[in-house]
C-alpha cells in the first residue's frame, strides 16, 4: 500500500487516521496534496506496470489478460499485508485501464470522474455513476470482451468497496443545485 507507506514516511501520519479509515491515495490527499499526488501515482503504477507489460511487451489476451487486469485491483482491496483491508482501489483503476489502452481508458474514467465528483455528493455513488458512463462507453465504442469483463469486476469491486456510501442518499451538490434552479427559474 503506496499511500500507507508515503504517509509514514513522508508526513509521520497514517492515512487510517483521516477521512474514511481507509489506507488509499484519497485519505492521503486529504492530509497532503503533493505528497497525496505521489501515493496515487504510485498506487495507479501498481494496476499499469504489470498490465502494460502483459498487453503490450508480453502481448497476452483473453482471459490471461483479465485474470492480470484484476489481480492489482484484487491486491489493492484486499491486500494481504493489511489483514485483507485495503484501499478503495480507485487509483489502482486509473493504473490498471492504463495499462489496458494506454491513454483512452484513463482519459475517460478521470472526465467521468470530474463531472460526477461535482454533480453528486456521496463519492460512492459518483464512482458508480462514473463506472456506469464508462461501461457504456465501452459498449458503444468497443464490445471488447477483455475490456467488459474487467469493467465488470472492476465496478463489482469498487460496488464493494464503497457499499457504506450507498446508504446515504443520492444527493446533488449544493452549486449544481443552484445551477439547475437558477436555469428553471429564468424561463
Amino acid at each position: 500500500m503506496f499511500s500507507l507507506w508515503v504517509g509514514k514516511l513522508a508526513l509521520r501520519r497514517d492515512v487510517r487516521a483521516v477521512g474514511d479509515g481507509n489506507p488509499g491515495a484519497f485519505n492521503l490527499l486529504s492530509m497532503s496534496k503533493g505528497w497525496g499526488a505521489v501515493g496515487a501515482l504510485l498506487d495507479a503504477l501498481k494496476g499499469c506496470i504489470p498490465v502494460g507489460i502483459a498487453k503490450w511487451s508480453l502481448v497476452i489476451s483473453g482471459t490471461p489478460l483479465v485474470l492480470i487486469a484484476i489481480a492489482p485491483l484484487l491486491g489493492h482491496a484486499f491486500s494481504p499485508w493489511l489483514r485483507f483491508k485495503g484501499g478503495k482501489a480507485v487509483a489502482v483503476t486509473f493504473g490498471v485501464w492504463t495499462g489496458l489502452t494506454l491513454w483512452e481508458g484513463p482519459t475517460v474514467l478521470g472526465v467521468l470522474l470530474g463531472v460526477w465528483f461535482s454533480i453528486v455528493v456521496v463519492s460512492g455513488h459518483a464512482v458508480m455513476l462514473m463506472m456506469g458512463c464508462f461501461g457504456a462507453y465501452w459498449l458503444l465504442t468497443s464490445r471488447d470482451p477483455v475490456y467488459l469483463t474487467v469493467w465488470a469486476v472492476n465496478t463489482a469491486l469498487l460496488a464493494y468497496k464503497y457499499r457504506a456510501d450507498f446508504s446515504k442518499p443520492l444527493d446533488l451538490r449544493a452549486s449544481f443545485k443552484d445551477l439547475i434552479f437558477r436555469k428553471r427559474s429564468a424561463q
